[in-house]
């Protein structure tokens, strides 16, 4: 089964420690590029996330980012610093006789004040247990939607292999065709010309001429090639460098056999092989 290097995926939990959520994003890429984005409190993660990804993925440029939203404030939630509360009031007790009809400062300015009311800190050990497990739902679901689209692109190059298949049979039942009407097109350009030949030494030259124009090896190689992408399709690794290598060859053997075609169906079958090649490696791009 090949993977697609696109897909999309998010998991969300709700832990005692808030709420957690994972998205990553893939695209197409030479190598593995994988770039995050993790909030201050998880900074220490980043090898580790890393490291799992580079496990579970094998090309592609990926984009992993961690949200955390802290549980909703209760009493427990609220933590007073009591002895900063307690100086702040005495300080402004103080402040009150340099002042000319001081306002009365009030207990709610008292908490606005910064690091008065503080947050409980959070079980690091838990949150972090807790990011990691939901990653690996997170790649779960990542690498079903790359096996979806994997499949996809499975069956539109399977398509376009047959396509050319097709092709290369036509080319190859015309062959003889194309031979005979080589020897009929010097037979009357001679007869024209009025000049005596053997008949040993024209069929010594069309022997050459068709030696020349023979294409036998550039067909076999691309029925080889056709082969080729059928056994690396139902490989279990990744497999896009090699069917990126192979759509090379496959437009080395359709130019070759343009480049050596005498016959106007032979070139429209040569343009159309390289149109399906062109598709192929557009889809191949995308193959992990």
């Amino acid at each position: 089964m090949i993977h697609s290097m696109t897909g999309f995926s998010r998991a969300e939990a709700e832990t005692p420690n808030g709420t957690l959520a994972w998205e990553m994003k893939s695209v197409n890429h030479r190598y593995l590029e994988v770039s995050l984005r993790l909030p201050e409190a998880f900074r220490a993660l980043e090898n580790a996330v890393r490291e799992r990804v580079q496990a579970r993925l094998g090309r592609g440029k990926v984009e992993v980012s961690l949200r955390h939203q802290a549980p909703a404030g209760g009493e427990a939630g609220l933590e007073v610093n009591e002895p900063l509360a307690k100086r702040l009031i005495e300080v402004c007790g103080q402040v009150e006789h340099w002042v000319m009809n001081p306002a009365r400062i009030t207990a709610l300015e008292i908490l606005r004040w910064p690091g008065v009311v503080r947050e409980p800190a959070p079980d690091l050990e838990s949150l972090h247990g807790e990011a990691m497990t939901l990653l690996d739902a997170a790649l779960d679901e990542l690498a079903v939607t790359r096996a979806r689209e994997g499949e996809r692109l499975r069956e539109t190059l399977e398509t376009r292999c047959k396509a050319i298949s097709e092709l290369v049979a036509q080319v190859r039942e015309r062959r003889p065709r194309v031979v005979e009407a080589l020897r009929e097109k010097w037979r009357a350009r001679i007869a024209d010309l009025g000049v005596d030949m053997e008949p040993g030494r024209l069929e010594q030259e069309l022997a050459l001429q068709a030696q020349r124009l023979d294409v036998d090896e550039e067909l076999d190689r691309l029925d080889g090639h056709l082969k080729e992408v059928a056994l690396i399709l139902e490989r279990d690794e990744p497999v896009g460098r090699r069917l990126d290598f192979l759509m090379q060859e496959f437009n080395r053997e359709a130019n070759t056999l343009g480049s050596k075609s005498n016959d106007m169906e032979t070139t429209k079958a040569a343009v159309e092989l390289k149109v399906l090649i062109e598709q192929m490696r557009e889809q191949v791009q995308n193959v992990e």
